[in-house]
């Protein structure tokens, strides 16, 4: 097997966001990523990285900072949007390598900030919404949250939540109990 197939990106993003309406003509905007690399053989995380975003049609709100920790202070040391999917396209090879998000939340921001910029979208397309094998493998009636998910599999809430990097290693995390359950799809789950 080749490291695209050993190796899968777990990412979470965090985006301007505000308690009701954005201001006028303010746009949701990826402002973190998080990046955490899992070893499909060894069952591991094996990588946490983390990359500010600087946003170009909006601000930080103050609900935005009480939910991620980010202002916009922090965010405007970030690289340009185009930068950041560039460092996942050759850093992280996001093209070939699978990825896997909680949800397809962070999937669908990718893709509507790609068309509205122009950027070219980062990755391949072998996604896979963690949150739906989580909820499958469990038999539960409803999609849990990331945190409901953690409790649910036994396993603690590492760093804050709305964290992106904190929030990509902890999805990681459930990744590698579903592998470890076997309930991981793909043919990656032997050893």
């Amino acid at each position: 097997m080749e490291d695209t197939e050993l190796l899968l990106n777990v990412v979470d993003v965090e985006a301007t966001c505000w308690q009701g309406q954005p201001p006028p003509g303010a746009v949701s905007e990826i402002i973190e990523i998080g990046l955490t690399v899992v070893d499909l053989r060894a069952r591991e995380r094996v990588g946490r990285h983390r990359v500010l975003v600087r946003p170009t049609r909006s601000r930080v709100s103050a609900f935005c900072t009480e939910l991620t920790g980010l202002t916009q202070d922090e965010v405007d040391t970030g690289v340009s949007f185009a930068e950041a999917c560039r460092w996942l396209a050759t850093e992280h090879r996001a093209g070939a390598r699978p990825w896997a998000s909680w949800g397809d939340y962070d999937r669908n921001q990718f893709t509507r900030q790609c068309q509205a910029t122009g950027v070219t979208y980062p990755f391949g397309h072998r996604h896979t919404n963690a949150k739906k094998v989580f909820t499958e493998a469990h038999h539960l009636p409803k999609r849990p949250g990331m945190a409901g998910a953690l409790r649910l599999a036994g396993l603690p809430l590492e760093g804050r939540h709305h964290s992106g990097e904190d929030d990509a290693w902890n999805i990681a995390a459930l990744v590698v109990r579903l592998l470890q359950q076997g309930a991981w799809p793909g043919p990656t789950t032997g050893t």
